[in-house]
Order: structure tokens, then C-alpha cells, then sequence
């Protein structure tokens, strides 16, 4: 059976989701909080912390900002999904927007997930302050690349280049949208000008 395009893109966007799951399942129920495995040399550990805010650490406004990200993630996602089923069945999209826009999509999903359900799987990793559970779970985190060190004539202590730690789901959604930016966009000028045209 020859699945339609949308199938195809329905499937990947869950196999990057039950990836980025595994990996954090994985480090969750293997490692210590704030433990840091070497993967290759000093360049590339597994240093498993947990994110309350944003991708890549980054913090938003405490408890509402919380709430916030989150129905932003939702309300993403739902507008993310939909748009790639319109663009499935039109004739001419490229392959490559349809995987990028599955990506990012993939990734909003994946740490969705961790808000809403892993407080109530795990409630260490409760956002503390939390009036419940459900939707304050802090998001696993482990990728670390801390490249080298650098100090500047105005800093005080050396900093790390790209010192932060991020996951699965951060780096699907970070790669979909450079991979966008860099080649596709083209396709979206084009559908910027097809709005006017309407209007």
C-alpha cells in the first residue's frame, strides 16, 4: 500500500518524537541530576539537568510564564500541524519545507510532552512553586557541548562558548528552522506574496 505524503510526514514526525522520549526516559531513570557522562573527550557530555523555561535553558517569567510557554507550544503546534496538512496536498511543495515544518512541529510535541506529563510521571521534576502537577513538569535535558572556554577583557570569569544544554526535541526544531531559513526560503517569499495578492 503507497502511503499518501501526509502518512509519510505523520510518520516521522513520530518516530522523532519516540526518539527524543527514549533519550529522555533514558537519562531520567539512568543519571543523577546535574550528572555528567563524557561522550566524546571533553567536547561532548551527557549532563542531564532540568529545564523550567524555554529551549536551551532559558528562562520566561517564573510560574505564568510557565503557563504561557506552554499554551504557546500548544497553540503552535496545533497551526504547525495544520499548515503541513494543507501544504501535503498541494501540488509543488517542496519535499524539503514539508520535512522542516515536521521537524519543528516534531519538537514542540516532544517537549509538550514533559510539561504536561512528567511531573505527574516523575514529581521531582515539578516546576517548584507549582499550584499542581499537570503542565509544570520541567523539560529533560542533556546535550552538552561546551567547545572551550573564552574570556573577554570586560568579563570577569571565563565564560563557555555554547554552554548550553538542550535535548532532542530543541535540536529538531533548531535544524528544522535553519535548514528552512537557509534553503527554503524562497517558497516563502513566494506564499508572502500569494497573501498580498489575495488582500
Amino acid at each position: 500500500m503507497k502511503l499518501s505524503k501526509g502518512k509519510k510526514l505523520f510518520i516521522l514526525g513520530i518516530i522523532l518524537v519516540v526518539i527524543d522520549q527514549i533519550i529522555k526516559v533514558l537519562v531520567k531513570t539512568n543519571m543523577e541530576l546535574g550528572e555528567t557522562i563524557n561522550v566524546i573527550g571533553d567536547w561532548f557530555k551527557l549532563h542531564f539537568v532540568l529545564n523550567k523555561g524555554m529551549a536551551f535553558g532559558m528562562a520566561f517569567g517564573g510560574l505564568w510564564g510557565k503557563v504561557l510557554l506552554s499554551l504557546f507550544r500548544i497553540v503552535l503546534f496545533v497551526v504547525l500541524f495544520r499548515w503541513i496538512g494543507k501544504l501535503s496536498r498541494r501540488q509543488g511543495t517542496p519535499t524539503g519545507v514539508l520535512v522542516g515544518l515536521t521537524m519543528i512541529t516534531a519538537g514542540a510535541l516532544g517537549n509538550i510532552v514533559d510539561c504536561f506529563f512528567y511531573g505527574l510521571i516523575w514529581p521531582e521534576t515539578v516546576t517548584p512553586g507549582a499550584p499542581f502537577a499537570f503542565m509544570f513538569g520541567q523539560v529533560v535535558d542533556m546535550f552538552y557541548f561546551p567547545l572551550f572556554d573564552y574570556k573577554l577583557p570586560w568579563m570577569d570569569y571565563p565564560r563557555t562558548f555554547f554552554g548550553a544544554v538542550f535535548n532532542f526535541a530543541d535540536s529538531c526544531v533548531t535544524c528544522g528552522a535553519i535548514y528552512l531559513l537557509l534553503f527554503q526560503y524562497r517558497f516563502f517569499a513566494q506564499e508572502e506574496e500569494k497573501m498580498k495578492e489575495k488582500q
